[in-house]
């Protein structure tokens, strides 16, 4: 698969675009930092033109070309900062060290083409007024900080124009590098997982950032994935090996219906093949049971309801099978106000299971037990009986689907009954737990505190 350029990818484009906003916003701050700075020295400008000319008026008492003269010779020599012109009404030069200009009233920007004495080309503010003889007076000031802080502005939006969108193209193509180098790690990954290594997972940088946390997530995904398809694996096994008895019992028993020419033993065979389907069926409907139930997120025909009640239904199921077998069923009952909520038909279920599994697997004279007991806010019903018991390598084994330990296999079963119940206890927010019980085996179900209620 090829690569995605870094120019195509979405980190880049989303960067570009952040990028291209902090350009606008940089430049328009800098725009409006230079415009407010300018404003603030025209302002500047203007005011001490003004000072400049309201006080020659106010020397000269009048504003007419006589009064006005003596005292513009003085300024020109005495104020080399400024700029003066003094014209009679025929527009001739009285006095200043400024030549002919055309008679405007206000304020007036005059860029190199202005004429001075000696020349020069600094740019003048000034303003200029027609005097009450016909005369023209002018005062300027030099405009040059002002002219080099509008040179200095454009000078400063043209760079930083060319720093934002280096510094962003920059920023975008290292980051899109880096976010590319993750998720083409996480894309190779994902095409050594569809090759058939199902063992490979996403690294982790440890750094605890969105990209460990989905790498975590994914490699929780696929521990998961492939737990389901080593069960399914498992199960296809185990369903190759424990249908092949059944089915080949089916078989020969219909063999033995179409050979016989005998009506009684064709009969008994033809009974015998429908107890076998009916054992391959069990199996099917007990594995579509058991995935319904593993793949619910809640609880069927939710009720709250007494747990005495599950061991009123235990004893009347189960009492009178014990006694057949020779076994006793020992039931603790636990107090009427003891409450559990969850479904009764799938608790029944679970430990009908572990009752029915304890008689089918215990010798006779074995006493089997039912109890119940609250802690912490939480039930633990224990089923415990005194029979062989598990072997400790096999206790986590035998809740995988279609199991059977070798000392079973004589056991009418399907191999699905403790499957059944851890499915239940964990479609309940329970766990389940077998441990010695010295002797035999102990099985105790721990269900939390928010099924379980006092009435």
């Amino acid at each position: 698969m090829r690569r995605l350029p870094v120019l195509r990818s979405s980190s880049f484009r989303i960067v570009g675009l952040f990028a291209a906003c902090f350009l606008v916003s940089g430049l328009m701050v800098v725009a409006l930092s230079g415009y407010h700075s300018q404003k603030l020295l025209l302002q500047q400008l203007r005011r001490t033109v003004a000072a400049e000319r309201d006080e020659a008026c106010s020397e000269a008492q009048g504003q007419d070309v006589p009064r006005l003269r003596p005292v513009i010779h003085e300024l020109v020599r005495n104020e080399p900062a400024f700029y003066y012109l003094l014209q009679d009404g025929r527009e001739q030069v009285v006095i200043g060290n400024m030549l002919h200009l055309r008679p405007v009233t206000g304020w007036r920007w005059l860029t190199w083409t202005h004429r001075t004495t000696p020349a020069d080309h600094h740019p003048v503010i000034g303003y200029g007024a027609v005097l009450q003889d016909g005369g023209y007076f002018f005062v300027g000031i030099d405009a040059t900080p002002l002219q080099s802080l509008r040179r200095d502005l454009w000078f400063t939006l043209a760079w930083s124009s060319i720093a934002f969108l280096l510094i962003g193209l920059g920023g975008g193509f290292i980051l899109s590098r880096l976010v590319l180098g993750k998720i083409e790690t996480i894309s190779l990954t994902a095409r050594e997982i569809m090759r058939g290594d199902m063992s490979r997972r996403l690294p982790l940088n440890g750094t605890g950032d969105e990209f460990d946390h989905l790498s975590g997530s994914l490699n929780a995904m696929l521990d998961r994935n492939e737990a389901l398809i080593a069960s399914v694996r498992q199960v296809s096994d185990d369903i190759a090996h424990d249908m092949r008895r059944p089915l080949a019992r089916l078989a020969q028993h219909l063999d033995e219906a179409t050979e016989t020419p005998q009506p009684d033993r064709r009969d008994v065979a033809l009974e015998r093949a429908k107890g076998d389907l009916h054992d391959a069926l069990e199996i099917f409907s007990s594995l579509l049971r058991l995935a319904q139930i593993e793949a619910g997120d809640r609880i069927p025909g939710s009720q709250t309801f007494p747990v005495a009640d599950l061991f009123e239904t235990i004893d009347a199921f189960y009492r009178a099978v014990a006694e057949d077998h020779g076994q006793t069923l020992a039931m603790s009952m636990p107090p009427p106000d003891m409450v559990i909520e969850g479904s009764r038909v799938l608790l029944v279920q679970m430990l009908s299971n572990l009752v029915e599994n304890a008689i089918n697997h215990s010798p006779s004279k074995t006493v089997i037990s039912l109890s119940a007991t609250t802690h912490e806010g939480g039930l633990a019903m224990v089923v415990a009986d005194t029979g062989p018991g598990i072997p400790v390598d096999d206790r986590e084994r035998v809740f995988e689907k279609m199991v059977r330990l070798d000392a079973s296999r004589t056991v009418p079963g399907t191999g699905l009954g403790l499957s059944m119940v851890r499915a239940i206890v964990r479609l309940h927010g329970g766990t389940i737990r077998l441990d010695d019980n010295a002797p035999g085996l102990r099985c105790e179900i721990t269900l939390p505190a928010s099924v379980v209620g006092q009435t």
